[in-house]
């Protein structure tokens, strides 16, 4: 197919996609709560019963993406095994748990001349997420939009095709035996690159677009959309060890913040050493003893002579692999000033037991996420309470951190009146 034309097949899908989905979330919207929990508890069993197709079906991404030369972190996001699709199937039934804040009056003021001024949630509308390698966004996405009253359109990566097909292909299957039309929750069945461009220029149609994957789909995502876009780049983390840390807590911070899972945004790729820190040849050394790789500046490198140097690109990497930037700071100055030229306004975290300076450095860090004597990888919206997230964001509007079921939604002014009239 001629580039033209390849650009036209993709418009003309996304358009009929929306479409599509626009009509279906107006029936999703007027849908009682309970029967959106009850239809994502569907999809839920759905996908437990289906767990043989889709492990097979993940299976054969996996092998292919070995066979391509994907990354370790790559292969690990992607793969599945029974433990993993058993948390994918809790957690869209955890999400089906949740208060649903569709409907939810914010604040209510009666004005003077007895006009009553409510704010209220309500779903934003059609919401497209792209996405890579991880399969489970696939089922976070849909439970987390169809729970808010929103529907969507999943444009996940080659890598992962088969598996999101199956996944795809349970939910709906789930929902729609509880009454939500197949239509809420759409995936673009090609993987033309030409079909994220149609999405990405759907003014008027889709109403969002969340991109979840590594810093150039972002970029392209931010570059390219003509669509509002709830995104972060990067997850440049850094953990600050300082004097006060207790070593026992900063090595079991800093071995679980690095080495955990290595390949998701919440991963530490910076440690920043306090040079009054006490036990930093320990700290040092468990990571290396660890696997771990570290590149580190000439202060580091005196510590222990297996850290290698560090490049003035490493301060400003995301690795998501067993690499680590190390950084000898001098006192919590230093460390403010280097997170706020290098970091990603992500997730960034401190060990201390003085609460002086942990108070100032959850005040001064500017992240979506800031951490007192925590590992980073905490960075995800389960862990704060929230069920399944769609994403963290790192802007300043609408949203920021992790992405959930309030993050989905928008709101109206609704305005109560007895006859007035502003003459």
């Amino acid at each position: 197919m001629a580039e033209g034309d390849t650009a036209s097949y993709a418009t003309t899908l996304v358009q009929r996609l929306a479409i599509d989905g626009r009509s279906a979330q107006g029936s999703l919207a007027r849908m009682a709560s309970s029967d959106r929990a009850g239809a994502l508890l569907a999809a839920a069993d759905a996908l437990r019963r289906d767990e043989s197709a889709i492990l097979s079906a993940n299976a054969a991404d996996v092998a292919a993406g070995e066979a391509a030369g994907l990354s370790a972190a790559m292969v690990d996001r992607l793969r599945l095994d029974p433990d993993r699709l058993a948390g994918i199937a809790d957690a869209v039934g955890a999400v089906a748990r949740l208060a649903d804040p569709a409907g939810e009056v914010i604040s209510r003021d009666e004005r003077p001349n007895g006009l009553v001024m409510e704010r209220v949630r309500i779903p934003i509308g059609l919401i497209g997420i792209i996405y890579e390698s991880r399969p489970n966004v696939t089922a976070d996405a849909a439970a987390l939009c169809v729970r808010a009253g929103n529907a969507v359109i999943l444009r996940g990566g080659s890598e992962a095709v088969r598996s999101n097909a199956a996944i795809h292909a349970a939910m709906v299957r789930g929902l729609e035996s509880a009454g939500v039309p197949a239509a809420a929750v759409q995936l673009v069945p090609t993987q033309d690159r030409a079909a994220v461009g149609a999405m990405l220029t759907a003014a008027g149609l889709i109403d969002m677009i969340v991109p979840r994957g590594g810093k150039n789909l972002v970029a392209r995502v931010q570059a390219d959309a003509r669509v509002p876009v709830l995104a972060h780049l990067d997850g440049n983390n850094h953990t600050y060890v300082h004097a006060a840390a207790d070593p026992e807590m900063a090595c079991r911070i800093a071995l679980d913040a690095k080495l955990r899972r290595t390949g998701i945004c919440g991963s530490m790729e910076t440690l920043l050493l306090d040079a009054a820190f006490p036990d930093a040849p320990a700290l040092l050394a468990a990571l290396l003893d660890a696997g771990c790789e570290l590149r580190g500046d000439a202060r580091a490198q005196a510590i222990d002579p297996r850290i290698v140097p560090a490049t003035s690109e490493d301060w400003d990497t995301e690795y998501l692999d067993a690499i680590l930037s190390v950084a000898v700071v001098d006192g919590p100055d230093d460390a403010l000033a280097h997170i706020a030229a290098h970091g990603s306004h992500h997730t960034d975290a401190i060990v201390t037991s003085d609460a002086g300076v942990a108070e100032r450095f959850l005040h001064e860090v500017d992240s979506a996420i800031v951490m007192h004597n925590a590992s980073s990888q905490f960075a995800d919206g389960g862990e704060f309470g929230l069920g399944a997230e769609i994403g963290i964001a790192t802007g300043r509007l609408h949203a920021r951190g992790p992405v959930a079921l309030e993050g989905l939604t928008t709101y109206k002014w609704l305005v109560h009146g007895a006859g007035q009239v502003r003459g």
